[in-house]
């Protein structure tokens, strides 16, 4: 069992594991989505759209935590984009965490990967001929400061802005908007209002992101994006005038 002092092994409702974090009083992933479904259908599918014209790609995966963001991109670019060269970054601030994956149980579409998950949790590194995953053990908010206009894809994953502000606020939003692209994009499961508008005030374009199989989610970019409902967020702001943005300060 995966089960210690600190996490506690649980069954999603798409049938595979996520974990609940006794520290923040959360689960890893949405238990009523399934941690599988919640990677796939909230964050790779969705960014995959917009870099399917790149040979290369960049992602930042904003926390490594369980691994299956990462996990479902390398599955999903080797069986659909296999020339593509796709490299990710991920910071994560719990070590015996990522130490401890290598006794998780994981889903069988991950079999394959297992040396993939060995050496991620012992070295923190893999690299293969198109693939690449490096892990950084510390303070997300300094690791992304080493990056300027360098991601094609963000996945926004870490845990909830009421039990993790840090990683939610304008300024914190203002430093990714600086390690992406122009034309990159943002995914994250979050549609709170606060969430949203530390993006619009950073110059994000917001867009729904909803389908049969999971709970509705939310894309940004900076450039347009063409498959998406737009969040009409001038509206949203008219009648939430009393709401602001996390910001550091508060926090």
């Amino acid at each position: 069992m995966f089960d210690d002092d600190f996490h506690a092994q649980t069954l999603s409702e798409d049938g595979t594991y996520t974990a609940y974090s006794k520290e923040y009083n959360e689960h890893y992933h949405s238990t009523k989505d399934g941690a599988l479904q919640e990677s796939f259908y909230k964050h790779v599918i969705p960014a995959s759209k917009f870099v399917n014209n790149k040979e290369s790609i960049t992602i930042l995966d904003i926390c490594y935590g369980l691994g299956f963001n990462t996990l479902a991109t390398l599955l999903y670019y080797k069986k659909y984009f296999p020339q593509k060269k796709v490299h990710i970054y991920s910071p994560e601030l719990d070590a015996s965490l990522v130490k401890s994956l290598v006794n998780f149980p994981y889903p069988k579409e991950f079999k394959e990967f297992r040396s993939v998950i060995e050496a991620l949790s012992t070295e923190g590194y893999y690299s293969e001929e198109n693939f690449s995953v490096e892990i950084f053990i510390g303070d997300a908010r300094e690791y992304i400061k080493n990056f300027e206009d360098r991601f094609d894809i963000v996945y926004q994953d870490a845990f909830s802005p009421s039990t993790n502000p840090i990683l939610w606020t304008r300024e914190y939003f203002a430093d990714i908007k600086k390690s992406m692209h122009t034309d990159g994009v943002l995914t994250t499961y979050s549609t709170a209002f606060k969430t949203r508008l530390a993006l619009y005030e950073n110059g994000f374009m917001l867009y729904l992101n909803r389908g049969d199989d999971f709970r509705p989610s939310t894309v940004a970019s900076l450039s347009p994006l063409e498959f998406f409902e737009v969040v009409d967020m001038e509206h949203k702001i008219s009648c939430n005038r009393d709401v602001k943005s996390l910001r550091d300060a508060d926090v």
